[in-house]
């Protein structure tokens, strides 16, 4: 029973972990119909920073999570308006968009190779090493803090989505965005907005990581793929769908220890990722328009 409980904690906090990585992409895509494959580079850009922010200005990771959100925000804006913005809309631009955000993603790498080296690094806090007793185990507090804002996190999506005249804006341009267009709404101002809002909540998913894991300028990849199953299982454009499959996926990986391998775990998700694929492409919740 013991073993149960702490299998059952440590899928939950990580399938906060997976959500918070997934959102962004989901919402890009959702909107611009973009798959960004620049993602797993602004998460490892994200825990760099959050890195340099608390190893030379002595800045603690959480603190810091305003800066690195604004400083890759502004990234995503940068790239939208330099690059993505160019690309032809509509079939003709998945391949362009796929083959350019590629190449954001190498250049990214190569850059923190260059600056950084390619050396493991990891964020070591007074409270690194801490845990609280909780369900009869010891859990991480920093497991517990990413779970937390994980949780805050789609709350503040959601009531962005639904409650403001920029998220009202954002799912009128991801339903038409030919008719935004006649009825005034800068569509062009939305997708550099809602590219800008990927970006900052895939930088905000490489800070949390980087409190929990060691990195790399290779760090991102396997998040990237991990993003990918759960924006596709639960739904393209589904946010709600986005939590509940990241819980599923954590869930799977997680209780797969006690019959796989722990060096087959990992491929569990894309298993399954290729189940929903043939038998249900839309998702568990069926492909959504940020709902």
């Amino acid at each position: 029973m013991d073993r149960f409980v702490d299998l059952v904690v440590s899928a939950v906090l990580l399938a906060g972990l997976y959500a918070t990585m997934a959102y962004g992409l989901g919402l890009i895509y959702g909107v611009l119909r973009v798959v960004n494959l620049a993602h797993g580079g602004v998460i490892m850009v994200g825990a760099y920073m959050g890195w340099i922010l608390h190893g030379w200005l002595g800045l603690d990771p959480y603190l810091a999570i305003p800066l690195v959100v604004g400083a890759t925000f502004l990234l995503g804006v940068v790239t939208y308006r330099v690059l993505v913005r160019h690309l032809p809309r509509g079939a003709a631009g998945g391949p362009a968009s796929l083959l350019l955000l590629f190449g954001v993603w190498l250049v990214l790498r190569n850059a923190a190779y260059l600056l950084f080296s390619g050396n493991d690094q990891t964020i070591r806090t007074a409270y690194s090493t801490r845990a609280i007793p909780l369900l009869g185990s010891y859990v991480s507090v920093n497991r517990l803090a990413v779970l937390a804002i994980a949780v805050v996190t789609p709350v503040a999506l959601h009531l962005l989505l639904k409650r403001t005249y920029l998220g009202r804006a954002i799912r009128a341009v991801a339903q038409n965005a030919d008719s935004c267009t006649l009825v005034g709404i800068d569509v062009e101002r939305i997708y550099t907005i809602t590219f800008g809002l990927g970006t900052a909540l895939a930088g905000l998913a490489g800070l949390l990581s980087a409190t929990i894991f060691s990195f790399n300028p290779g760090f991102g990849s396997g998040e990237l793929l991990k993003s990918f199953v759960v924006v596709v299982l639960g739904g393209l454009g589904s946010v709600f769908g986005t939590g509940i499959a990241a819980l599923v996926l954590a869930v799977v990986e997680v209780f797969a220890i006690l019959v796989l391998p722990s060096y087959l775990t990992a491929a569990v998700g894309f298993v399954m990722l290729v189940l929903v694929l043939v038998f249900r492409p839309g998702g568990l919740f069926g492909q959504r328009v940020l709902g």
